[in-house]
């Protein structure tokens, strides 16, 4: 039987490109409080209809923003910014205590997006300061979550430390009645030499009950060192503002790993793995999966492809969303 054509030409485009194989993470991408988020928007544009108003971007990604604006989702930076009479949703990062007390000040309607395991943090803040404790915050200067970790409280009750210098330095009044949290989406690692240097410091401070780093952050950086150790390069797939998604790419690099963050596939530099014989793929956790197929999908334009999905701890966690949304 003669040989079609077209096959021809396939099969001597896919001998004409270099073969790579690529090593995808896992677990990767969307964890439950993301997915919890993104579902509390997408069920109150289902039942309050369009435009249900945002503040902040519900999730570190464009991606998903952009997806849910083409639905009727309006993002805003403060509440001024909303009309009155319609919905509002909270970012999954948490919110300063002032801003529902604002949207309640003004009758708006609010659901709280805050992943459940931010909330814990705050939490976790109250009752060490009822407990008359001064609380050192690891966490970034400037992100939502650190800002809205430290809006639980009175000004002057969280100092935040952001690096091992900091924390060297760090003064506090009474070391007796001293606590520490964390963000949740912070370098396992780095946050670990941090509290070293805190506990050497001032060995009757407290902590959390159990970590505040979040299972997500936990599993999707020892997912990445995992790959690592067998590639020659590492792609992260997340937003430059996505506090996880940068932590990964540094995870990936502090074992002596090319790494780089793109949030699409078109974002990538294909000379950069010219040579590679392994790449290595996750993704943060605001990043869908879809995204994650688009760049295995750039890399089959420029190499002859061969996928290996990494083995993983499994995560099964759902969190329970707004009751006003079960209605």
């Amino acid at each position: 039987m003669p040989q079609d054509k077209n096959q021809d030409g396939r099969d001597a485009a896919a001998k004409s490109r270099p073969p790579l194989t690529l090593r995808v993470a896992n677990p990767r991408g969307f964890c439950a409080g993301v997915d919890r988020a993104i579902q509390i928007v997408e069920m109150a544009l289902e039942k309050y209809g369009a435009p249900v108003y945002v503040r902040h971007e519900i999730v570190h990604n464009r991606y998903v923003v952009e997806s849910l604006e083409a639905r009727g989702a309006v993002f805003v930076d403060e509440l001024d910014e909303i009309p009155d009479n319609v919905p509002v949703v909270f970012s999954a990062h948490g919110v300063p205590k002032s801003v529902p007390e604002a949207a309640s000040e003004r009758g708006l309607f609010y659901l709280d997006a805050t992943c459940p395991l931010v909330s814990k943090v705050h939490r976790e803040a109250e009752r060490h300061h009822a407990a008359g404790r001064h609380i050192i915050l690891i966490g970034h200067a400037g992100h939502p979550e650190v800002i809205g970790t430290m809006g639980q409280l009175p000004q002057g009750a969280i100092t935040l430390v952001e690096t091992v210098e900091d924390a060297e330095r760090v003064a506090v009044v009474d070391p007796l009645h001293l606590a520490y949290t964390t963000q949740t989406t912070l370098s396992v690692d780095d946050t670990a030499e941090i509290v070293a240097v805190l506990r050497r410091r001032f060995p009757e401070m407290a902590g959390p009950k159990k970590e505040d780093i979040c299972y997500a952050t936990t599993n999707r950086q020892a997912a990445v060192k995992e790959i690592a150790t067998e590639c020659d390069a590492v792609v992260i797939i997340g937003a430059p503002n996505s506090s996880n998604s940068l932590r990964l790419v540094e995870v990936a690099r502090k074992m002596g790993v090319d790494a780089v963050l793109v949030q699409r596939a078109a974002d990538l530099d294909w000379e950069r793995f010219e040579g590679c014989r392994t790449v290595g793929i996750s993704a943060g956790a605001s990043a869908p999966e879809i995204l994650v197929k688009e760049v295995i999908e750039g890399f089959r334009t420029h190499f002859d492809v061969t996928v290996a999905e990494a083995d993983g701890t499994p995560e099964n966690i759902r969190f329970k969303l707004p009751s006003a949304l079960a209605s």
